[in-house]
C-alpha cells in the first residue's frame, strides 16, 4: 500500500505573508504546502495550490458529486471495461471521422 504524502502546514502571520508574497506563493504552488494566514494570531484564511483549489471546489459542485455518485455505484455494480478497450473504441470512432484538409490550395 503506497504512503500518502503529509503536506507540510504552516502558520504565518498575514504582515509576514504580504511582504514576502511571492516567496509564499512559490512554495505553496512548488512544494504543495499549505499556509494558514493568522491576524493576532487567530486563523483568518488558507492558502493552497490553484489546481487542488479547483478540484476542491468541483467536489463540491452538487453536479460533479451526483456525477462521481453514478460512477462509483458503476464500479460497484461492475458496470466497467478495461481502459485499453475504452481507448481503442475511441480511436475507431476518430478514424472513422472524416477529415478535413484545412490547409489552403492554390
Amino acid at each position: 500500500m503506497a504512503k500518502k504524502a503529509v503536506r507540510k502546514v504552516s502558520h504565518m502571520p498575514i504582515t509576514k505573508a504580504r511582504v514576502n508574497l511571492g516567496a509564499v506563493v512559490r512554495r505553496v504552488h512548488l512544494n504543495k504546502e499549505y499556509v494558514i494566514l493568522e491576524k493576532g494570531g487567530i486563523p483568518v484564511a488558507g492558502l493552497m495550490d490553484a489546481d487542488e483549489l479547483e478540484d476542491y471546489l468541483e467536489v463540491h459542485d452538487p453536479k460533479i458529486r451526483q456525477l462521481i455518485k453514478l460512477s462509483n455505484e458503476d464500479i460497484r455494480a461492475g458496470r466497467t471495461r478495461p481502459a485499453r478497450e475504452f481507448l481503442a473504441e475511441l480511436q475507431t470512432r476518430s478514424s472513422r471521422k472524416p477529415r478535413t484538409n484545412l490547409r489552403k490550395t492554390a
